[in-house]
């Protein structure tokens, strides 16, 4: 029997977060303002949820949309609003940057990696913009505390990143590959059983948790599902 699997839920405030724990979530990812694909939350808004909630909490650092880093005073701001989550007692993240050209922005990384002082963290689904996916792996190899891709195979979802998922999950263990897969993007449940089937052992969901959409809260029944569906995976 495979290892139960990790469920992650996006949590925006208190009430997504107790909802996510109600449902059986395992860990969520904090953040604020949707609308741009997930920003830092406030110090203020993460101390509710870990006042609220026993889980485990994966906190966004990006102060602006996209994969750029921005300029080196952006960096030194970012640095500091780790360093002031870390201070709140924040000791998981969530975190990737990419340079023009599409490729790990590996001074920025290694700038917010240093303030986290050996803390677990998420590379995020920049992999999935990256121009070369084994070569982005390969060189974060070794970084302290990455133990976490969060992907969808392909900047358009799960659909189309299929294939890639399948074959990164052949690939565990190999240098750059040691890292576990979190598959979210356009996740849908119909994809949970050829995702555990090949080893999978972690899903992200974020609108699928939200019935009424992202103008809505998280449901703790919609998570729910979710676990029921992937520890139906695990019992077969």
């Amino acid at each position: 029997m495979s290892k139960r699997a990790v469920l992650e839920v996006i949590a925006l405030d208190v009430e997504d977060a107790v909802a996510a724990q109600a449902g059986g979530a395992d860990r969520l990812e904090l953040i604020t303002d949707i609308a741009a694909d997930g920003l830092t939350p406030p110090v203020a808004a993460f101390a509710g949820i870990r006042s609220a909630v026993d889980l485990s909490l994966r906190v966004m650092l990006r102060l602006s949309e996209g994969f750029a880093a921005g300029t080196a005073e952006d960096v030194d701001r970012l640095v500091r609003v780790a360093g002031e989550l870390r201070a709140a007692g924040a000791e998981e993240f969530v975190l990737g940057f990419l340079d023009a050209e599409g490729g790990v922005d590996l001074p920025a990384v290694e700038r917010v990696v240093a303030e986290l002082d050996g803390c677990r963290w998420t590379f995020h689904r920049a992999l999935d913009h990256a121009t070369d996916r084994d070569a982005l792996r390969k060189q974060l190899d070794g970084l302290p505390g990455l133990d976490t891709y969060l992907t969808a195979g392909a900047a358009a979802g799960v659909d189309a990143g299929l294939p890639t998922l399948l074959a990164e999950a052949g690939r565990h263990g190999e240098p750059g590959y040691e890292q576990q897969l979190l598959v979210g993007g356009a996740l849908r449940l119909d994809h949970v059983p050829v995702l555990r089937a090949a080893g999978i052992d972690a899903f992200h969901i974020g609108g699928a948790s939200r019935p009424n959409g992202w103008t809505g809260p998280a449901s703790a029944e919609a998570v729910r599902e979710w676990r029921r569906a992937v520890d139906a995976e695990r019992a077969e």
